[in-house]
């Protein structure tokens, strides 16, 4: 009888997707419930396949797993993740792609609504029966107002169809896709993001961590918005220079931000950031409903399994060229 392959679930897996696992006679599901490194390497020594959800896949780890054969992502982003070190090994990493899009959507529109309507100002009123300081009225109406996206993919083109509902205008940059998607999404293509900052009220980042775009949003960026512009990011830290938005809260070039991602996570509780009253925080959990955990447990679930039956979807996979090397032959 064939040994079973081994699934190593780091930090573990929803039941459904978990049930996914045990539904395979070949499969063994293991949990790690561990971000540590040297944890994750002893438990991967004989792993054919490993999901996780925030733990960082170094080159240690997959260095140390030569039975290795593919990675399933729980989410989107895999800057934890050694892409480089599993693509020389031809090991594809799989994300769940279809999962989490429309509850980070919702998340922007969620932190939008909230520093437009003053939402915490308005709630501590009420709480203190302070009925009559609701008059200084604070709130704004998000119809009309003018968003600009600074990236249109799975995510991005979904607040522009929320916020499309809303009555905004919204401008969208993503200078890597057709500019027809965006025109037909109902929105105005931008070619240059810096250009077109002073003209909008909210910014809405969607966009991957890269070199390109560390500190995209930075001193001088705040400085071409408008002063009661909001800015917010649900996309990945970093993206961000918190230092510079900080700096322009406080010094009134900026209404407000909404901020599920940071430079250094878990963020620090004296993250200056974290004092101010314009700015909503939430600690990365756009992504996460109960819905989307289900979803993303299932795909991540499913990704692994097609990795070990060689038969990878190309769209879930980060690093095509390592299925070109491994050729999609199924684990022996």
């Amino acid at each position: 009888m064939a040994a079973k392959k081994k699934v190593l679930m780091v930090q573990g897996l929803h039941p459904e997707g978990v049930k996914l696992l045990q539904a395979r006679a070949d499969v063994e599901s293991v949990a790690l419930m561990s971000d540590n490194e040297a944890q994750i390497i002893a438990a991967a020594r004989d792993a054919d396949a490993i999901t996780v959800r925030s733990a960082r896949i170094t080159r240690g780890v997959i260095e140390a797993a030569p039975k290795l054969k593919v990675v399933g992502r729980h989410g989107v982003g895999y800057d934890a993740v050694d892409v480089g070190a599993l693509t020389a090994r031809g090991i594809p990493l799989a994300i769940s792609i279809h999962a989490n899009m429309v509850p980070v959507a919702e998340h922007v529109m969620f932190m939008l609504l909230t520093l437009y309507k003053e939402a915490t100002y308005y709630d501590a009123l009420t709480r203190g029966a302070d009925w009559g300081s609701r008059w200084n009225v604070k709130a704004n109406d998000l119809a009309g107002k003018d968003l600009l996206i600074v990236g249109f993919g799975r995510t991005g083109s979904r607040v522009a169809k929320r916020a499309l509902a809303f009555d905004m205008k919204v401008h969208a940059c993503d200078p890597y896709i057709d500019q027809a998607l965006i025109r037909g999404a109902g929105c105005a293509p931008v070619a240059d993001f810096r250009a077109a900052l002073p003209q909008m009220d909210a910014v809405s980042v969607n966009c991957p961590l890269s070199a390109e775009t560390r500190h995209m949003f930075s001193r001088a960026e705040f400085g071409a918005m408008k002063s009661d512009a909001v800015i917010v990011n649900c996309a990945r830290g970093g993206i961000v220079d918190e230092a510079a938005l900080h700096e322009a809260l406080t010094a009134g070039k900026l209404r407000g931000a909404g901020l599920d991602v940071f430079e250094r996570e878990p963020s620090p509780a004296d993250n200056p950031l974290f004092q101010l009253k314009n700015v909503i925080l939430s600690p990365h959990i756009a992504g996460v409903t109960v819905e989307s955990t289900i979803r993303m447990s299932v795909q991540t679930a499913q990704n692994v399994l097609d990795g070990i039956d060689g038969k990878l979807d190309p769209a879930v996979v980060v690093n095509e060229d390592a299925l070109k090397k491994r050729g999609q032959s199924p684990i022996s």
